[in-house]
C-alpha cells in the first residue's frame, strides 16, 4: 500500500519489512534500541491550547502520560511543544524519552529547538544539558512502545515529483486505502540528503489573538535546514471524532538544527530513510472542549 502511494509522489520508492536498526546508534543516539512492543499513539491537549491565545497552565509529563497510556516506562518519541513553565519561554520539543519504571529513572534524549536570542536563528540544545523533568506544554503527539527490537516498516523515498511532502503523502495513501478504518503510525526517519523548510515558534507567545493560519505563519519563523535530519513522525490516517491533530513530525540534528518538519525544499536530491510501525491503540488526553482547525500544518 505504502510503497504504491509514494511511488505516485516520488522518483522511487522501496517499502519492505526489516529487523529495526539499533536506534542507540548513530545517527539517532535513541535511549532505545527499537519502536517494538505494544505500539500506541497518544495525541495529548492540542493547538486551541496555544492558538488563537495561549493556556499556559496546560502542563504534561511524560511519565504521566507512559501510565495514561498504560504503558509505565514507555520508550516516548513525537512532536511538541516544550513547557514554558520549565524553559521560561515557548519553544519546540523533539521529544526521545525512555520514561521511569518501577526498575528505572526516566532518560531523557529529547532535544529543544528555540530562536537563538543572540542572531535569531535555530538554538537547538539537547534538553538534559539543562533540565532533569520529562515535563512538556500545551500538545503533544506521540508514539509509544516498549523500545523493544523486532520487525519495522523500512521506507525509502528518493526525488519528489509531487506536491505532498513525505509524512502527508504517507497518511494519504493510508487514508485512500483504508478508507473510514483509522490507521496510525509513528515512528523515526532521516532525511539523508537536501533541505528541509522548518519551523520554530517565537519565544514570546502572541500578544494578538491568531485567528487565521496567516497569522499562525505569519508568527512562526520559518527556515531551510540540510541534512541529515532525524524526524520523528506522528501519523493518523483520520479522524475518527477525537479531534485529533493527524500528522505532526519534529526533527534534530547534530548540526544544530532542528523543529518543525512541513517539507523537502530540494524535489530533486532529497532522500527519505524511515522506520515505522502500525499503532495498536490510539489514547485522546486532556482533549480542548473548544476547538477550531486553524495552525494544524
Amino acid at each position: 500500500v505504502l510503497q504504491k502511494g509514494l511511488k505516485e509522489n516520488f522518483a522511487d520508492a522501496q517499502v519492505s519489512v526489516v529487523d529495526c536498526p539499533d536506534l542507540t546508534q548513530e545517527p539517532f543516539n535513541f535511549p532505545a534500541k527499537g519502536i517494538c512492543g505494544k505500539p500506541r499513539i497518544a495525541d495529548v491537549g492540542g493547538v486551541p491550547y496555544l492558538i488563537p491565545t495561549v493556556q499556559k497552565e496546560k502542563v504534561y509529563d511524560l511519565n504521566k502520560v507512559a501510565k495514561d497510556i498504560e504503558l509505565p516506562g514507555a520508550f516516548i518519541l513525537g512532536a511538541g511543544a516544550a513547557s514554558s513553565k520549565v524553559l521560561g519561554i515557548n519553544a519546540e520539543l523533539i521529544p526521545i524519552v525512555q520514561t521511569k519504571s518501577e526498575k528505572k529513572p526516566a532518560v531523557n534524549g529529547s532535544y529543544v529547538a528555540q530562536i537563538n536570542p543572540a542572531d535569531k536563528g535555530c538554538l537547538l540544545e539537547k534538553y538534559s544539558s539543562k533540565y532533569t523533568d520529562c515535563e512538556f506544554g500545551l500538545l503533544a503527539n506521540l508514539y509509544a512502545s516498549e523500545g523493544q527490537p523486532g520487525k519495522v516498516i523500512e521506507v525509502k523515498a528518493n526525488g519528489r515529483t509531487g506536491e505532498l511532502n513525505f509524512v502527508t503523502c504517507l497518511r494519504q495513501t493510508l487514508e485512500k486505502h483504508y478508507g473510514e478504518k483509522p490507521v496510525g503510525m509513528g515512528g523515526t526517519f532521516i532525511i539523508q540528503k537536501g533541505k528541509a523548510k522548518i519551523h520554530i515558534m517565537p519565544p514570546e507567545f502572541s500578544a494578538c489573538p491568531l485567528n487565521t493560519d496567516e497569522d499562525v505563519n505569519n508568527w512562526l519563523k520559518f527556515f531551510e535546514m540540510k541534512a541529515p535530519l532525524i524526524c520523528q513522525p506522528v501519523i493518523v490516517s483520520r479522524d475518527p471524532g477525537f479531534d485529533l491533530r493527524v500528522e505532526h513530525t519534529h526533527c534534530f540534528s547534530h548540526h544544530g538544527e532542528g523543529g518543525h518538519y512541513h517539507q523537502d525544499t530540494s524535489p530533486d536530491s532529497v532522500q527519505y530513510l524511515g522506520y515505522f510501525q502500525p499503532a495498536e491503540l490510539l489514547f485522546r488526553i486532556d482533549r480542548p472542549q473548544e476547538t477550531h482547525l486553524v495552525g494544524r500544518d
